[in-house]
């Protein structure tokens, strides 16, 4: 098929591509956007994400735990919209703790092709070496692992669906969690993101104190709450630097709805008609 960096360089420098659409690591979509600027070509970007999920304590516990769930472990964790840091107030921090683990020890890890497999290995083992580096920061810092925390049975590259809690913001897992970087060819800062099946839970206080651990990052694609205040779920949605706030429900795309990000996390939007406006040049 050719070697990748070529087939880019000639498709930006070609005056007649006049538009570039690429779903990919924030590092390679800001090459792209670089190497748009030769010829003004409109670029569409759909980067990488580093989503937050908060419970509030009035959330319907069954409906965050399967939201939650969703949003968390689709695909093993390795989407760029999956939940990678949970908020949890503190009123039902345990309470919910107990309730997402017993979820957690039910789901089954294998082949995808097998009867009631929900969980399937990660994608290479530089992920899984990833994940072992960041959990083994969290425990040295006082993060508890409730579930999993290691190599599945099955080995290779599966791992066990894990649950940690009183992780804070001196951890590099609260910090970058499945958004960590993976060092390859590229240089120091142009690193690629992977992810896992970690579920990390911090505690919160108020509602402004959720808002704010959330927003602390450069991305902005996917992002989730759970509560039945309908005034609190306005307020949050609209406070969140997010392209993408599902409201009591872990799963976020749809055909009808664009999707896309904000901040480091891209440019222009996918699917719907904003989606297709992406592609169309405005006469008048």
């Amino acid at each position: 098929m050719g070697n990748a960096p070529d087939i880019g360089d000639a498709i930006l420098a070609s005056p007649q591509v006049r538009k570039i659409t690429f779903t990919g690591s924030t590092a390679v979509g800001k090459k792209l956007m670089a190497g748009a600027a030769g010829t003004v070509k409109k670029v569409s970007l759909e980067l990488g994400g580093n989503a937050p999920c908060i419970i509030f304590d009035d959330a319907d516990l069954d409906v965050a735990v399967k939201g939650t769930i969703a949003a968390k472990f689709r695909n093993s964790g390795q989407t760029c919209v999956c939940a990678n840091r949970i908020l949890v107030q503190e009123g039902i921090y345990e309470k919910f703790a107990n309730a997402i683990l017993d979820a957690v020890k039910n789901m089954k890890v294998g082949d995808g092709f097998s009867e009631g497999v929900v969980q399937g290995p990660l994608i290479n083992e530089a992920a899984v070496k990833k994940v072992e580096s960041l959990l083994q920061d969290a425990t040295s810092k006082g993060a508890k692992v409730i579930h999993g925390g290691k190599r599945h049975s099955l080995g290779l590259t599966f791992y066990e669906p894990t649950v940690i809690t009183d992780v804070n913001n001196e951890m590099l897992i609260s910090r970058n969690l499945m958004h960590f970087l993976v060092f390859s060819n590229l240089k120091a800062d142009e690193k690629e993101e992977v992810f896992g099946p970690v579920a990390p839970l911090m505690k919160f206080k108020t509602e402004e104190e959720a808002i704010t651990i959330a927003n602390d990052t450069n991305a902005g694609l996917g992002s989730y709450i759970f509560t039945n205040n309908v005034q609190r779920s306005w307020r949050v949605a609209e406070a969140l630097e997010y392209g993408l706030v599902g409201v009591n429900e872990g799963v976020i795309s749809t055909e009808v709805a664009p999707f896309g990000g904000v901040k480091q996390s891209g440019l222009g939007r996918e699917g719907s008609k904003y989606g297709m406006d992406e592609y169309l040049e405005l006469s008048s």
